[in-house]
Order: structure tokens, then C-alpha cells, then sequence
């Protein structure tokens, strides 16, 4: 459904969207008293609030949204009825004519109804077939939040329309609470603590979407993929390499050409004229390589299953309005994984994949998740690839193993990928945002497509199974979600520095970097600051950076093999010895502890 029809829509609201609705259309007639003739396009609610869009005389800036609001609260007060009417289509053109209200013609023209939808409240009349509350004062406490640009209808090439988003709630105890998650976002927003603790940075002499890590940022990526890395192997996974080039044939062999052309990067020759199926292309995906290495030896069912995982440089050509940090990029890692495996063996497997999850979710202290059973939209069965009998049997499979591994789940209609339905984990973080990370999908297409075998227990060659597996997605946009789920304060087993050295005077120095020394040879992460700044000052600086550790250093320490310990969280831990600071810390990495 285009949301430009989206009010003429039969629209299941519920009583939180319907409020938000109704506040929609007071904030329009607020908007009509300050501009006679704006012309109205439309005012749907949203999650978390509502928008109108708007045909103005005049730009609008900030601060008309303080008189927009003072005006609706005195519409809110006025307890209006909101009345609901039908009238004949031809009736609703002339009358929206008359007004000069061309979206809303436009709107009637594009329906098939014979009788539209009229709502009208005190001087306010609008096409909408609604619902709304029964009256102004029902609509709770809200606030308007910004003005933006918006296209008609979303396309670029029709008018722009100048969009008031607001949002409302039932009570101002849940406003206050959604403000203030609004500006704790701001507080965690990724891109501003990746510049803030100097974690990765963007160019404008580089593609946009291409992000570049400093050292700080490098030892993040490093420490989080060197942690599945090693979880992965302890589940029986090889890691393989495959390289950041392939030919078009293998991407149409895998289908991907047909379902995904649009997301990848255009094609490349090579030193001579090739014919397209010879021609390069950067790797938008693992499966097709991964199948390649598989493919390149016979297998025996008793080798199965063959777990491949790698951590991989992807490139896709993601639209340039969807980029966003580190959240969506062009060039991305992703921790993928590739089991091949007999049909006999899929439920132990998917139970190994989702244990494998879990455990990660666990040490990343990521215990706020629900579960999604990706499915294929039946209504555009020409998306996906395959035929239906194969479809129904991986869905059927898929589900009896999700229910077999206990695991409750909500059902999506049309998140399968194009080759088989999948199992999607949903994670909230700290603020309640959700993130898709984690995913398990169930694949009887690709080895069709590439005419996998092993040889089975009859001496005969069979069709193995394949299972598409990622822990934690792309390690770029897992990145952003920690650093927004944990604001930049990681975990000291995950900190990129885990403790600052601080002396107090210039005769320090030769003791902190022997203490600094000391904690590199243990593997402990760390820093010297040797700048000629106030103590306090340091401390300061070594908080904002969300370092785990400060480490003061003067006459007692270096005189006691010590170290004066402050958390970044300001607790004074006091003096104690070096050994006992460095057997602290050891503790907490080798346990993966969210304790500092």
C-alpha cells in the first residue's frame, strides 16, 4: 500500500495509531488557520507519532512549530466532535476542486470508490476514511517535533511538500519517557561517538558508504570478530577465504543476477573484451564462493556436515538516501557461515546454529530479542526462486525446527530471501530500538541451481542441504549497534583501550611507562597520557573517551609497585598493587564480564 493512499485505505489502527491520527488532522487545522490556502496532501500516523504534508506559501522554520502547537492545544480543549460522513465521488472532486486542494483530487481520481470518506472537526474538513477518537479532547498529550521535506507521492520528480512530523501519547509520564529516549539516541547516535572516540571516520575523498577504522576502531573490529572467530571454530566451523572478485555466471548460476542486480556494483572488464558472463564483479555475497569450494572435492555423507565461515568484505551498492554510518554502508564484513549438510541433519544443526547465537547474545549482554520465521509471500511467488513443492517443504522443515528447539517465534509473510525462508533474531538494545543481526536460513534451492552431491550411505549421489548462517550480520552495522546499545562505554573485555596511565607530576613519567609496559606484556590494553595537563584534567579526558580504567600514578605508587584505581564511572577503587589490578582485569576478559 503507497502511504499517499494510505487514509482512503480500509486502516486497522489501533487505539494509540487513532489518537495519533486524529492529533494529525488537529495539527492541519492549526497549520490552515495560520495559512488560509495551504493545500493539505496527507496525515497518517506513524510509529511513534504522526506527520501532515503540506503545500505552504512559505518555508517553514522552527520556530512556527511553538504557535502550531499553542494552537492545537486550544482545538485539543475545545473537546470538537470529529464527525464522519460519506459522500458521492463526484461531489468530493468538486467541492476539492473548488478549494483548489489538488492532492486531495488527485487522491479521489486514484480510487475506486464510488462514495469517499469525509471526517470534519470544528473548522477543519478532510478527505479520510479514518478512524479517529470521538472528540478533540481525547487526543493526549503531544508535541511537534520537526519540519522536513517530502516529495508527492515520493517521487522526486513531483512536488516538494514541506512535512511536519509530532507525536502523541496517552499520558505525559510516556511523552517525558519518549523525549528523553529521543535525546538519549542523540547522546548514543554512532556516528557522533565514532568521531568522539575516534573509532572510524568517513571521506568525502572516498565513495560514500565506505568507512575507514582508526587504530581504536581496527581493535573494536578486531577483538568482536576474533570473539566469533573463536566461538565459531569451538562449533566445528573451518574458516575459508574467497576473494573479493566474481564473474557474473556464477551470480546468475546463483540467481542473485536476477533478484539483486540493482544492489551490485556495475560490472567490470578485464584487459580484453569479455562476453558478460566472463566479466568481473565485486562480491556482494558469500554463498555462491562458498558453494564453489564445496563443489571443487567429492564428499562422502560421512563428512557431513561441512561448515564453512568467513569473514568477509562485501560490496553493495546500497541507495545513497539509505546509507546511514556504519548502520548501512557499501562495503561491509559480514561473519557468514555456509553449512552443507545431509536433510537428516538439519534440526541438530539449526540447534547448533541457534545455540552458537545465543551464547553470543549472552557474553555481548544482548538479552532483549524475539525471533521471526521468515516466509515467502505467496501473493508474489514470482520473487523467489524455486518451485512451490520445495518451497512448502523447506517452510514446513524451517518451522518444525524452530518448534522443535522450543523457541517462540512471530511469523513474516514475505522476509523470506529469495531462495528459502529463514529465522531472523531481532535485538533490542539499551534504548528498546530493535536491530536484525542474527540469522539462520534453510536452503534446498542453491544446491539445485549448482548441482551439489555427496555420495550417500547407498553408494548413490544425493542432494545435500543448506543452511546460510551469520552470528552477527555485517560487523559494521554490529558495531553501531553497540556503540549506541552500550554509548561508546564497552565492556571491558571489549574496550579497544582498557586502562589510561596518568602520573601526576613529569617525575612520574619513568614509573607510568613501566606500569604501561607491564600491562602491554600481559595483554592488557593500554595508554600512557604524558601530556602537560592538570591530573584532574587527564581523568577528565580519559572518562569522556569511556576508557574502563584510570590508572594514577605519583610518589606512593611508584615507591609501592601500585596503581590508584578510578572506574570511568567515577568510583575510586584507592591504591593497590599493579599484580592485583592486572589479575582484575585478566578476570573480567577471560570471563567476558560486563562487570569493570
Amino acid at each position: 500500500m503507497s502511504v499517499e493512499l494510505q487514509e482512503q485505505e480500509s486502516v486497522n489502527y489501533t487505539p494509540i495509531q487513532r489518537m495519533r491520527h486524529s492529533a494529525a488532522h488537529i495539527m492541519a487545522e492549526a497549520v490552515q488557520e495560520i495559512f488560509p490556502d495551504a493545500r493539505f496532501a496527507i496525515g497518517p500516523a506513524i510509529e511513534d507519532g504522526f506527520y501532515y504534508d503540506f503545500d505552504l506559501p512559505r518555508p517553514l522554520t522552527p520556530e512556527d512549530l511553538p504557535d502550531i502547537e499553542q494552537r492545537m492545544r486550544r482545538i485539543v480543549e475545545g473537546k470538537y466532535p470529529f464527525l464522519r460522513d460519506r459522500w458521492p465521488r463526484e461531489k468530493a472532486l468538486e467541492y476539492f476542486r473548488a478549494k483548489g486542494q489538488q492532492y486531495k483530487v488527485e487522491i479521489i481520481e486514484n480510487l475506486p470508490d464510488e462514495e469517499v470518506g469525509i471526517y470534519q472537526q470544528n473548522q477543519f474538513l478532510d478527505l479520510c476514511r479514518g478512524p479517529h477518537v470521538e472528540n478533540t479532547s481525547q487526543v493526549g498529550p503531544f508535541k511537534l517535533m520537526r519540519v522536513a521535506g517530502a516529495y508527492w507521492r515520493g517521487d522526486e520528480r513531483r512536488p516538494m511538500l514541506q512535512r511536519i512530523y509530532g507525536t502523541a501519547w496517552f499520558s505525559q509520564e510516556e511523552l517525558d519517557q519518549y523525549l528523553w529516549r529521543l535525546e538519549e539516541a542523540m547522546k548514543r547516535d554512532h556516528r557522533k561517538l565514532g568521531r568522539e572516540l575516534k573509532l572510524f571516520v568517513m571521506s568525502e575523498d572516498l565513495p560514500a558508504g565506505v568507512p575507514m577504522f582508526l587504530p581504536r576502531g581496527e581493535m573494536l573490529r578486531h577483538l568482536m570478530e576474533e570473539y566469533v572467530r573463536e566461538t565459531q571454530e569451538r562449533y566445528g566451523y573451518q574458516h575459508v577465504w574467497t576473494s573479493h572478485l566474481g564473474k557474473v555466471r556464477l551470480y546468475k548460476t546463483s540467481k542473485h543476477w536476477y533478484t539483486y542486480r540493482e544492489n551490485m556494483f556495475p560490472v567490470m572488464k578485464g584487459e580484453q573484451e569479455m562476453s558478460e558472463d566472463d566479466s568481473y564483479i565485486l562480491k556482494p555475497m558469500n554463498c555462491p564462493h562458498h558453494i564453489l569450494l564445496y563443489r571443487s572435492q567429492m564428499h562422502s555423507y560421512r563428512e557431513l556436515p561441512i561448515r564453512y565461515a568467513e569473514f568477509a568484505t562485501l560490496y553493495r551498492y546500497e541507495k545513497a538516501g539509505t546509507l546511514t554510518g556504519l548502520a548501512r554502508v557499501r562495503s561491509l564484513t559480514q561473519d557468514d557461515a555456509h553449512v552443507f549438510l545431509r536433510p537428516d541433519q538439519i534440526q541438530e544443526e539449526f540447534n547448533r546454529a541457534v545455540n552458537l547465537t545465543l551464547e553470543a547474545f549472552e557474553t555481548y549482554g544482548l538479552a532483549d530479542y524475539w525471533v521471526r520465521l521468515s516466509l515467502r509471500d505467496p501473493q508474489k511467488a514470482e520473487e523467489y526462486v524455486g518451485s512451490d513443492e520445495v518451497w512448502a517443504t523447506a517452510e514446513a522443515t524451517l518451522r518444525g525446527a524452530v518448534e522443535g528447539k522450543g523457541i517462540q517465534y512471530q511469523i513474516g509473510i514475505g522476509e523470506a530471501a529469495f531462495y528459502g525462508p529463514k529465522v531472523d533474531f531481532m535485538v533490542r538494545d539499551a534504548l528498546g530500538r530493535e536491530w536484525q543481526c542474527s540469522t539462520i536460513q534453510l536452503d534446498f534451492v542453491q544446491p539445485e541451481n549448482f548441482e551439489l552431491e555427496y555420495v550417500a550411505e547407498d553408494g548413490q549421489p544425493h542432494r545435500p542441504v543448506m543452511i546460510h548462517r551469520a552470528v552477527t550480520g555485517s560487523t559494521e552495522r554490529f558495531m553501531a549497534m553497540l556503540i549506541e546499545h552500550f554509548g561508546g562505554a564497552f565492556p571491558a573485555w571489549l574496550a579497544p583501550v582498557q586502562a589510561m596511565v596518568i602520573p601526576i607530576a613529569d617525575r612520574h613519567h619513568e614509573y607510568a611507562n613501566r606500569v604501561l609496559e607491564t600491562l602491554k606484556a600481559a595483554g592488557i590494553r593500554a595508554e600512557v597520557d604524558v601530556r602537560s595537563e592538570r591530573m584532574n584534567a587527564k581523568i577528565r579526558e580519559a572518562q569522556l573517551q569511556k576508557i574502563p580504567y584510570m590508572l594514577v600514578v605519583g610518589d606512593k605508587e611508584a615507591a609501592s609497585e601500585a596503581v590508584s584505581v578510578r572506574l570511568r564511572t567515577n568510583v575510586d577503587l584507592k591504591s593497590m598493587p599493579l599484580t592485583q589490578f592486572m589479575e582484575r582485569v585478566m578476570g573480567i576478559v577471560k570471563t567476558k564480564s560486563m562487570d569493570l
